[in-house]
Parts: C-alpha cells; structure tokens; sequence
C-alpha cells in the first residue's frame, strides 16, 4: 500500500460516515478487512508514521484551543483525529497549526478532536484476519517528547498569539 492509497482508505471511510470519528473507525474496520494481512500492516505502518510526525507542540496548542485544554491521552486521539481529516487537513496543520481555522469546515468539540478507535482500526483488522496480534512494524520508536519548544497552555494571551486565527474562531475566554 502506497501513501495514496492509505489516504484513500482515509478519505473513503470518512466521507462515508458523515466525518463520525466512531463509525469512521468501524469503516475504516470493516475496508481493511477486504486486504490482505500485509497491506493492513502497511497502512499500520503509514497511519504510525503520520501520528508520531504529529507529536509536535504546535499541534497540541492547536488541539489545546480547539477542546479547551487537552491531556496527554486526548492530544494523542486528536493526533488520531487529526489523520482521520484526511491529507489536506493533517499537512495544513503540520504546515501551519493556526491553519486549521481555515481548514476545519465545522469543529463540534463534543464529538471531533477524539478519534481514540481510529488508531486501532489496524490492529483490530490484523488481528480479525490472522487469529494473532500485529507484529511490530519495524518503525523507529515514538518520540519521547513532542517536536518543537513548549508553549504555556494556560496562558490565553499566548495561545491567541501563536493562534490568532484558531483564537478568534475557537478561543474561550476573552483575553
């Protein structure tokens, strides 16, 4: 599986569940399926790939805005979620984080920014195929800290200034 073909699966599950991070998921389950083991670890290993090219601090800024403070455990499904968007919206916001004012079309913090199942839609498809668990993919390891200098989260005034765009349409409090 090529990278085009991993964002296709992306965007098909997506466009066919209505953007639902839950049934996406189920989806995204139910496409993997129909390949063989190796293609499934393959867009394993392109969907790992992406989501440890996104543990910057930019993003989780971005994701701090976006759901009003995020933990460690949420900025890692917003990572998920963030692959879930699909190709244009994950490299805008790996480009520019405050791009995702423009490139979300709707963002309801109640269901988006949450896509915990999506990072193991992989896995559940391997396993369901096979009788056994994933082996490892032969990726270099996670990184250990976020890429990039912290920022302080709980600082409206800076968050609005490294996100002016993101801060106008989804900031909390005013400033």
């Amino acid at each position: 599986m090529d990278e085009t073909e991993f964002w296709e699966l992306i965007d098909s599950t997506r466009e066919a569940t209505g953007s639902d991070p839950d049934d996406q998921a189920d989806a995204l389950v139910e496409r993997l399926l129909g390949l063989d083991p190796e293609s499934v670890l393959d867009f394993s290993r392109h969907f790992e790939a992406r989501y440890n090219r996104a543990y910057r601090w930019d993003l989780w800024g971005a994701a701090w805005v976006l759901l009003d403070g995020v933990s460690d455990d949420a900025f890692d499904f917003f990572r998920c979620w963030l692959i879930g968007q699909g190709r244009e919206v994950f490299e805008g916001a790996l480009h520019s984080p405050d791009d995702l004012a423009g490139l979300l079309d709707d963002f309801d913090p109640a269901v988006d920014g949450d896509a915990e199942e999506l990072g193991y839609a992989a896995d559940e498809a391997y396993e369901q195929l096979t009788g056994s668990a994933a082996p490892d993919l032969g990726l270099p390891p996670p990184p250990r800290e976020p890429e990039g200098s912290p920022l302080d989260f709980e600082d409206d005034a800076v968050l609005a200034s490294y996100y002016p765009r993101l801060w106008d349409r989804f900031g909390q409090s005013d400033i």
